[in-house]
């Protein structure tokens, strides 16, 4: 049951937080049509009393992020207790490697060319052909791997206060430059990992932005010089090695090779584009970049060079296409300042990250399932595949959002790909699970994505799940 990047989701939740419905949905091509529309909206209903038990409750906390999160941290706290014990002596003698190993792995986990490839190659090798549980794996795997991140960066600051106690048990034996540089480190590598905690992101992006990355910058940097002062230096003999190819023979010099090359590479992406804003309503802002875009993937973009960026999901029909747009729903300052002063230039990431829309490739058919905002993060899945039912719910759609938008949609779709359900033109909220499981049988489909806030998301995954219905909604990151 996967989601979307954190840093997404305040970009695409919505600002009306109601569910789907009912509409025309094309049928399997082979199948006989299914009607799924009915004379009269029946289901804008009192939104039903959700009941779901223990176990399925605990199916959906304990997703792959958890049980990535759970798997790495038990193996790292095993080692850590057996060295601390000296009861495997390999990890007290090379500490520094446990250290690095492990932040290497957080930092590649969010590197967006490792993603893409990751992605490239489930979407090639796995296709259609499959088995479906298979192709399910694949996408859950590939959205959760925020687990293995977070794991790994706690489990390698457990490893480096191992390292700091063993090195001042024994102070006596290395200079005060090693162990200051080390106490450095880990404070820079704790401040950076407290930054990123959920309640921090979500009520203090900025604060986020600001320590996660500059003093994440300024640990990498501690740490070449923890590194370079730990391998210069012999324990034994009390003297520098000023010889480099000492140096290069150690595991923690290229672990802190990898974690600088990784940290490097998104940033030479990096370019300040002109961009178009088109300002439908004082909720929303709508970017147009050039050039097409492949669907599924999502866009980095701030209005200055370092800090304080943003994610949002990417509308385009294709990479023939001239353009791409991003919908800004107003969460924040930085939105707001979009709206307010819309700027002609953007700086961007052109290395996109991918999202768990970039696994709709694997599946014959499917529902993408949004409110609001989360139009942004759907849409282009649907505009670049048939097999792909969309169903978006808001309130006064077409104003709140404009006409570029409504042009995508319908001069685009065909009205039997899609529901759209405007709360204020119905008069209220549909029977969301209702309208999810006619749609999902009458459509054939293997799966549903949904990007919604976080009520929205709870609703229909805690549904699909109790329908046996395969279904992927937003991640909140814990």
């Amino acid at each position: 049951m996967p989601a979307f990047p954190r840093d997404l989701e305040k970009g695409l939740n919505s600002h009306a937080p109601m569910p789907l419905t009912v509409s025309a949905s094309r049928p399997p091509r082979d199948s006989t049509p299914a009607p799924i529309m009915k004379a009269t909206p029946p289901l804008a209903l009192p939104k039903p009393q959700r009941k779901i038990s223990r176990t399925l409750e605990f199916r959906l906390w304990f997703n792959t992020y958890r049980k990535f999160f759970t798997l790495v941290i038990t193996l790292n706290l095993v080692g850590l207790l057996l060295a601390a014990l000296d009861k495997w002596h390999y990890p007290r003698r090379y500490t520094g490697a446990f250290v690095l190993g492990n932040l290497q792995c957080a930092i590649l986990m969010r590197n967006e060319l490792f993603g893409r490839f990751l992605y490239l190659i489930v979407n090639t090798l796995f296709a259609k052909w499959t088995p479906l549980w298979f192709r399910l794996a694949c996408t859950s795997t590939l959205q959760h791997l925020g687990g293995i991140h977070s794991s790994c960066a706690v489990s390698g600051a457990l490893w480096l206060v191992l390292r700091i106690v063993l090195i001042i048990s024994e102070y006596h034996h290395y200079p005060p430059s090693i162990i200051a540089a080390g106490v450095v480190t880990s404070v820079a590598v704790f401040i950076s990992i407290a930054s990123a905690l959920p309640w921090v992101r979500d009520a203090h992006h900025n604060v986020f932005e600001g320590y996660h990355r500059l003093v994440g910058w300024f640990g990498l940097a501690s740490t070449w010089v923890f590194v370079i002062l730990g391998d210069s230096y012999d324990v034994t003999t009390h003297s520098w090695d000023p010889n480099g190819v000492t140096l290069l023979r150690q595991q923690d010099f290229w672990f802190a090779a990898g974690m600088t090359v990784f940290v490097i590479i998104p940033w030479l992406t990096v370019r300040k584009v002109p961009v178009v804003v088109e300002i439908p309503s004082p909720k929303v802002a709508v970017i147009r970049f050039e050039r097409g875009m492949q669907q599924g993937l999502l866009a980095r973009i701030s209005r200055g060079s370092m800090l304080e960026y943003h994610a949002f999901g990417i509308i385009s029909k294709g990479r023939q296409s001239d353009e791409h747009y991003l919908i800004c729903g107003v969460q924040g300052d930085f939105t707001q300042s979009l709206v307010d002063n819309p700027p002609k230039f953007i700086w961007t990431r052109q290395l996109k990250f991918a999202g768990v829309s970039n696994t709709s490739k694997l599946y014959k058919r499917g529902i993408r399932v949004c409110t609001g905002t989360g139009l942004g993060a759907a849409l282009s899945t649907c505009l670049q595949s048939p097999d792909w039912y969309l169903i978006w719910m808001g309130s006064d759609q077409a104003k709140t959002f404009g006409p570029t938008i409504s042009a995508l949609i319908h001069d685009n779709l065909p009205p039997t790909q899609y529901t759209l359900w405007d709360s204020k033109e119905r008069g209220g909220r549909p029977d969301v699970m209702k309208l999810l499981k006619e749609t999902y049988i009458s459509w054939g489909a293997e799966v549903v994505f949904i990007t919604s806030n976080m009520g929205g998301n709870q609703e229909m995954m805690e549904g699909c799940k109790k329908e046996g219905i395969p279904a992927f909604g937003t991640l909140w990151d814990f």
